[in-house]
């Protein structure tokens, strides 16, 4: 019996979902998951709340969907510079760490609204272990390649304490680009967020950790 194809979707449909995965990057990100409804976003992605239902299918689907979006491409850069960082250069803490928070500010640098967003979405992922599966899938491939890096620099160091210090990291870079206006209260003055300090900071207290 002849399988009936599934027919592509429409260059209409595309938008759609783009217009709904985009209201739910900026509704997750803001409002955490228990705070978000899909009335919400398809509120701000202008569509009914049907069509969120068909799209997203339940709440946790959509929310599933919105992490995954951005997560592959991420890796892919990613992967890419470490690649092209080994080739050229003998690696170090400093270097391993750059890669790693460059390839992410890159992309805000690029089309800012979306990736804050996602950065914010990120950090609800990483506090809440009801989405453990979600993570191990979307990041914990490309973590442990920079891990297995780290590992080879500090040989004597466990892989806890290893595993420990990129969390701290990766938490630094999850709050780097928002909490300028921290900084800025703080100490008195406009602040332009600098990642080069950022890293300087994290390879220190890594390293610290590491060699403890």
């Amino acid at each position: 019996m002849e399988q009936t194809r599934k027919r592509a979707p429409s260059a209409r449909s595309l938008e759609t979902k783009k217009r709904i995965l985009d209201g739910a990057e900026k509704i997750f990100a803001d409002k955490g998951y228990d705070g978000a409804t899909l009335r919400n976003i398809a509120g701000l992605a202008k569509v009914p709340v049907g069509l969120v239902h068909h799209h997203g299918h339940s709440k946790e689907d959509l929310f599933c969907q919105t992490v995954r979006r951005r997560a592959d491409h991420l890796s892919k850069i990613r992967i890419q510079n470490l690649e092209e960082l080994k080739s050229r250069s003998n690696l170090t803490l400093h270097s391993l760490l750059d890669c790693f928070f460059r390839a992410f500010v890159n992309l805000v640098e690029q089309d800012g609204e979306h990736w804050q967003s996602y950065g914010r979405l990120v950090a609800h992922v990483s506090a809440n272990p009801r989405w453990r599966s979600l993570a191990e899938e979307c990041f914990d491939p490309t973590a442990k390649l920079f891990l297995h890096e780290i590992s080879l620099l500090y040989p004597n160091a466990s892989q806890l304490r290893a595993a420990t210090g990129q969390i701290y990291a990766v938490a630094a870079l999850l709050a780097f680009f928002n909490s300028t206006w921290r900084i800025e209260t703080l100490g008195g003055v406009n602040n332009n967020a600098n990642i080069d300090e950022l890293v300087t900071f994290c390879s220190a207290g890594m390293d610290a950790l590491l060699n403890k």
